[in-house]
């Protein structure tokens, strides 16, 4: 067990520092040796987990379900579960502002619509839809989201809201603050669910 969790710090290190990389110096800019010196690890470890730098670009969803996680530890448990929706929402938008290239995410998100593969983004194994799930659930048995309509179906449409944010963010070129913008239009689009 203690071995799995230290394979997984190393991934995580390297996966942290590829993005911190790739915001600051562009991807491009970023090489391997760089991401290794970033993450204090060995080639030998990157290549364990990633044959290229591309691989990385695939990653995201790790980034962020690392950063859900952090901000489910931080969130009080009593708060409102339609607040704990819209506070998610803000928090990882307002991330993403500051530490994802625009450009970056506009590129990958592109590659996602033509890619034959499942996008990581969708996978519903992931944290990201695990704890959304659990706090519309939490939200339907405390009376604070709408119970006539399927968790799943809450889930999926508040995810699909904040992919519409980002896609209108990129589309926009980052002319307006994407947190700030998501605080204001999120509640809006989530009005319906909301009891």
């Amino acid at each position: 067990m203690e071995k799995s969790v230290k394979k997984k710090d190393v991934k995580s290190r390297i996966v942290a520092a590829a993005w911190q990389l790739f915001y600051e110096k562009g991807y491009n800019g970023t090489t391997v040796d760089d991401i290794i010196a970033l993450s204090d690890t060995s080639k030998g470890s990157f290549y364990y987990y990633f044959s290229t730098k591309d691989e990385l670009l695939d990653t995201l969803s790790l980034i962020l379900d690392d950063y859900y996680e952090e901000l489910e530890t931080e969130m009080d448990p009593k708060m409102n579960s339609f607040h704990k929706l819209l506070y998610l929402n803000y928090k990882v938008h307002t991330m993403m502002e500051e530490k994802i290239s625009r450009d970056l995410l506009a590129s990958l998100y592109s590659t996602q619509l033509v890619s034959e593969r499942q996008s990581h983004l969708l996978d519903q194994n992931r944290n990201y839809y695990k704890l959304i799930t659990k706090i519309v659930d939490e939200g339907q048995k405390r009376g604070q989201i709408r119970a006539d309509i399927s968790v799943s179906e809450v889930t999926r449409y508040y995810a699909m809201c904040e992919r519409a944010l980002v896609s209108d963010w990129c589309l926009n070129k980052g002319k307006y603050s994407l947190g700030e913008y998501s605080k204001e239009c999120m509640p809006y689009m989530m009005e319906h669910f909301k009891v």
